[in-house]
């Protein structure tokens, strides 16, 4: 009997990250020294005051006991308080407000709260995978809005606005709801509050609902920090933002994340987290209310180190002869494949990159279509480890030129060196 005889399961491709990991982990197996650049996992760990709170938490008994589907008051007054004063945005814990299991968690159960079979959603392409499969699996469809294509400048918003009102307008029946993310997962792009506004403005004139995932909001490098679309007064009346304790506090396997914004959206989400869960373990939520109301020097300790981390990198590849623009924020670099390679194609290329090169990064395919010409580089090794990786692509680089110069093999000359040719 197979999987691919349940209705749900048959919605989802091959996991197309899954070749990649096998090769990653066979490599390992045999004693390769892997420099793994392909998942967004934090390294470091949680501070020491989160972790003691943790500690001081788990101790008393009643905290054993089932926790609260909603999260416990104190953690929701804690993220009111943040909204307030990094967003200057005033939130109801009560009824504005959610903890959920990880924004990935979050958005799942709210696509499934919200969406009824042959829904259509608006989704950028490329997209973190959570946000078109989290409606597929509800039943929805897909219309994909193509982004942050090649020369690693943000969205502009006229174009955008092209996009969203050309789709609204062939889409039968009209869409339910819109997803944004930014800073984007894998893209890196930003954007500022003038590129919300329109789209706040045209989705209120439609009835259309915003997802805003704000993973990425104190992992940021240059420029303002990136806004939150709640900003915007009226976008309340059809937005809700997810954000993440993961990698602002390095506390990714902690499991706590939250929504925000529109009252209903939130009730819906609500309930249908009443009848799966019963919270986190509350331990943990009081560990994330000390997060955020602690110290925040360990906010800008994270941000500076994935700085330092981008600019070892993009100054590494650059010196490999790898043309890589640097991100402004998240932490990853969203990498165009080098000319010479464009044929292979994201996931034939990130398979050669493990193999000669011994470095793993995630295919752009597995972040959808419009994301094959691209692989992501997650910025989770230390620096000392991020140069060795730079090398290793420079010497394949320079291996691979000679070696297909120097080869007799026609074909391999054409598919190594003439993209074109190797087309045909």
């Amino acid at each position: 009997m197979s999987d691919s005889e349940f209705h749900r399961i048959k919605r989802l491709p091959p996991y197309v990250f899954a070749e990649v990991n096998a090769m990653k982990a066979r490599a390992r197996a045999a004693g390769e020294d892997i420099i793994d650049l392909g998942m967004g996992n934090p390294d470091q760990p949680t501070p020491q005051h989160i972790v003691d709170k943790l500690i001081e938490a788990v101790r008393d008994p009643k905290t054993h006991r089932y926790s609260n589907s909603r999260g416990i008051p104190g953690l929701r007054k804690a993220h009111a308080a943040y909204y307030k004063r990094r967003f200057n945005v005033d939130v109801d814990p009560e009824t504005e407000c959610i903890v959920t299991i990880g924004s990935k968690e979050g958005l799942a159960n709210l696509a499934q709260a919200i969406t009824s079979p042959g829904d259509i959603i608006l989704v950028p392409n490329p997209s973190y995978p959570i946000h078109p499969f989290g409606f597929i699996l509800a039943g929805a469809s897909v219309r994909h809005l193509p982004v942050g294509q090649a020369n690693g400048t943000s969205t502009d918003i006229d174009s955008f606005m092209i996009m969203l009102e050309r789709a609204v307008r062939h889409s039968v029946p009209k869409p339910l709801a819109l997803v944004l993310n930014y800073p984007s997962n894998p893209t890196a792009e930003v954007v500022g509050l003038d590129f919300y506004r329109p789209i706040v403005e045209f989705c209120r004139k439609h009835g259309i609902y915003i997802l805003s995932d704000l993973a990425y909001a104190e992992v940021f490098f240059d420029g303002e920090p990136p806004p939150s679309i709640l900003e915007i007064p009226e976008a309340r009346e059809v937005a809700v933002e997810f954000t993440s304790m993961s990698k602002t506090y390095s506390m990714a396997g902690w499991r706590i994340g939250f929504a925000t914004g529109n009252k209903k959206l939130i009730t819906a989400l609500a309930r249908i987290k009443s009848y799966l869960d019963y919270g986190a373990f509350t331990p943990v939520q009081v560990a994330a209310t000390a997060a955020l109301n602690g110290p925040q020097d360990c906010v800008e300790q994270v941000r500076s180190m994935y700085r330092q981390r981008r600019d070892v990198m993009i100054e590494g590849l650059a010196a490999a002869g790898w043309s890589v623009p640097s991100p402004a924020a998240s932490m990853f670099a969203w990498a165009p494949i080098p000319e010479r390679f464009a044929h292979l194609g994201s996931l034939e290329f990130s398979k050669l990159l493990l193999q000669e090169a011994k470095v793993a990064v995630a295919p752009g395919i597995g972040f959808g279509e419009y994301g094959d010409g691209h692989v992501r580089l997650a910025l989770v090794e230390n620096v000392h480890r991020i140069r060795q990786a730079t090398r290793n692509i420079k010497e394949f680089f320079r291996s691979n030129a000679a070696g297909a110069a120097a080869s007799k093999d026609p074909a391999a000359r054409a598919a190594l060196l003439d993209p074109e040719k190797a087309k045909a």
